[in-house]
């Protein structure tokens, strides 16, 4: 069951999600290595591998609000993170649907951290306070991109399924 492992206020900066100072760093296969490199206790425990794939960053309103830095959603897709906020900054939520990071947004969302929490028929189940809450879901082509991992496997697989469906000799053998 997924647990909040960190809960943050309104405003979390891409600064803060992914310091400027590493901003030389690019390749999503080291992005997550910098991952809320300001928060020691957090920082540890994923470089010590004791946060599970789904895991739930909890936040308030405009998060990843600041730049346009796509290692920001790059660095918590890295680790499998799921992120739940109130609201989420217009880029850093396009960033994250392009690259396929979990996004959830819950306008009333509220939760400790070490709650255990459900996704579940539009709502999160907030199993530790027995208490739900509302989910705003998004648009179903941009939820159809991140549950296929973000833009490029996506249209990969739409690419590979045009084909199949024009019969292109060959196509039934490509990987989507």
């Amino acid at each position: 069951m997924p647990r909040v492992i960190l809960k943050l206020g309104d405003d979390v900066s891409t600064d803060v999600i992914f310091p400027g100072r590493y901003m030389a760093t690019v390749l999503p296969t080291e992005t997550p290595a910098y991952a809320f490199a300001d928060y020691p206790v957090f920082r540890a425990a994923l470089d010590a591998g004791a946060v599970p794939p789904g895991s739930v960053v909890a936040a308030g309103r405009n998060f990843g609000c600041g730049s346009s830095r796509e290692q920001a959603a790059s660095c918590l897709k890295g680790h499998e993170l799921a992120v739940v906020a109130r609201s989420f900054a217009r880029i850093f939520l396009q960033n994250a649907i392009n690259l396929g990071l979990k996004v959830i947004l819950a306008p009333s969302f509220e939760a400790n951290e070490g709650d255990e929490v459900v996704f579940e028929d539009g709502r999160i189940l907030d199993c530790t306070s027995n208490r739900a809450f509302e989910v705003d879901p998004l648009p179903k082509a941009r939820q159809a991109i991140i549950d296929a991992g973000g833009l490029v496997p996506y249209t990969r697989a739409r690419l590979v399924a045009a084909e199949r469906a024009r019969g292109a000799p060959g196509a039934a053998s490509q990987p989507p």
